[in-house]
């Protein structure tokens, strides 16, 4: 399964964000302007994302700001998760994804993970990062 996220006209922009956070990069993507519904399109809706697909530390996530006209009603009851390798990679990738958005759980060691954070992005997306115990044995 890949997750789907709809925006709010800043696609693009996430997925920039995302790329220098994570380290990956945007494998596809069309505007509304360059579909084959190019011509029914608004003009100030022609240069946002229809689709992308962008792809970071062997998983990928699609994307798309919302068609004109339907409203975008924010993230609710889930949260991208990223497990990094060592406790320093998972606060580079916390405090990364945190710039500009808000810690929800600071990043420090729990009884399940030798570290573990969540936070909200700067675009309203709920992210977890996560580094499990040595001794962890799923």
């Amino acid at each position: 399964m890949e997750a789907y996220l709809s925006f709010n006209g800043n696609c693009a922009e996430a997925f920039d964000f995302y790329g220098k956070c994570l380290g990956g990069k945007t494998l596809f993507s069309m505007t509304f302007g360059d579909s084959p519904m190019g011509a029914q399109t608004p003009d100030d809706y022609k240069g946002k994302i229809m689709h992308a697909t962008f792809e970071a530390r062997g998983q990928q996530i699609m994307g798309s700001d919302m068609p004109p006209g339907m409203p975008f009603d924010g993230y609710k009851g889930f949260s991208l998760s990223v497990q990094a390798d060592t406790v320093d990679e998972g606060r580079k990738l916390f405090d990364a994804l945190a710039d500009g958005g808000k810690a929800t759980m600071p990043y420090a060691p729990t009884f399940w993970a030798a570290g573990f954070g969540m936070l909200v992005d700067k675009f309203g997306v709920p992210w977890m990062v996560n580094v499990q115990h040595a001794d962890f044995k799923p």
